[in-house]
């Protein structure tokens, strides 16, 4: 990282028991409080290769509607019965691995648990610049790893270029949109609600910004963009993907990021058929998957932490309290609940 220094840690105890939420039922679609169950196990120990980690923040992520499911993904389904599948941020209370030590605050696959006993291939981060611990999990987590990968990667945005951002204040969305101002873009959000919309235009800085329950999106993207859009980066499919394509300019790229406004994959939905406004726009269209960059992280850290630092970077964090807001909190953030990118704090 750029900097060093003390990390910003939260306080928290060495409980004696490991909770855990568990996957007991397969969703349909988003995940419901009811699919989970809330239990208790033992402290694990560590074998030979492996540490024990005790999570302090853990990551609430549109991505584990898939991880979920038994929908065609990109990775295999939790587990009946099995932990939750889920990014956390910790410190390593014991360790027989030779590349960590006790004390090391680490970024993960550690799971909706307490306690998390993993081998070095399960850690995503080391947390070591002067920064909230929670940053870990947001700004320099999937999230804000994926604004900045997937917009540069497949966006490609050049100075002068009109960019739409779909769910335009959430974790990823929110900081797409700032980068999108820092290499020069003129940009534009679709978001929910007018809170966000506020949010949008004064704290993340978008040009425009559209609550798209409440306005006629063609009109809107016209009105914002009437010589077309130059990168849209959508984090939702469904109708909005359809109006955003057809108000790309020639040559335009589309970032594929999510898919958050279809309610389920099987049977596949069908709908308005894009061929046509790939084919004479002349469109590329990519998907992006965070975990197929692995070897990029360190690079994109290091640039999300100078813009960060010199002031040109934020992200909003909301924070809940205890682990028994994890089994409602998925559905809760395809509500558009959250403001920001969501974690939910169990150190007690």
């Amino acid at each position: 990282m750029t900097q060093t220094g003390p990390l910003e840690i939260p306080p928290y105890s060495l409980r004696d028991l490991n909770r855990q939420v568990l996957l007991v039922r397969r969703p349909g679609g988003v995940p419901e409080k009811t699919d989970f169950a809330l239990s208790t196990a033992s402290v694990p120990e560590p074998q030979e290769g492996q540490i024990l980690v005790r999570n302090i923040y853990l990551s609430v992520d549109p991505a584990q509607r898939g991880w979920a499911s038994a929908e065609v993904n990109y990775s295999d389904p939790v587990p009946l019965g099995g932990v939750m599948r889920a990014l956390a941020v910790g410190i390593v209370v014991s360790s027989r691995a030779e590349d960590f030590k006790e004390g090391d605050y680490l970024y993960g696959w550690f799971g909706w648990q307490d306690y998390s006993v993993v081998d070095g291939s399960k850690v995503l981060s080391r947390a070591r610049a002067a920064l909230p611990l929670s940053a870990f999990a947001g700004l320099l987590g999937i999230n804000g790893l994926t604004a900045y990968l997937a917009l540069t990667l497949v966006g490609r945005p050049e100075h002068g270029d009109t960019l739409l951002v779909s769910t335009a204040a959430g974790a990823v969305g929110s900081v797409v949109g700032q980068i999108g101002k820092i290499l020069g873009c003129r940009t534009v959000g679709l978001t929910g609600d007018d809170l966000k919309v506020e949010l949008c235009r004064y704290r993340y800085g978008y040009d425009a910004a559209f609550n798209y329950r409440e306005t006629d999106i063609d009109q809107a993207i016209e009105r914002a963009a009437p010589e077309g859009l130059n990168v849209f980066f959508d984090n939702t499919g469904g109708r909005i993907l359809d109006s955003g394509l057809r108000h790309m300019a020639a040559g335009g790229r589309v970032v594929q990021c999510g898919t958050a406004s279809v309610p389920s994959w099987s049977p596949t939905p069908t709908g308005p058929r894009n061929e046509r406004e790939v084919l004479t726009r002349r469109l590329t269209w990519g998907g992006f998957v965070i975990f197929d960059h692995l070897s990029k992280f360190a690079e994109a850290s290091e640039q999300l932490v100078t813009w960060h630092l010199d002031g040109k970077l934020t992200m909003e964090t909301e924070i809940m309290d205890g682990i028994e807001c994890a089994p409602e909190a998925i559905a809760a953030l395809y509500l558009g609940a959250n403001k920001g990118k969501r974690l939910i704090y169990i150190g007690d």
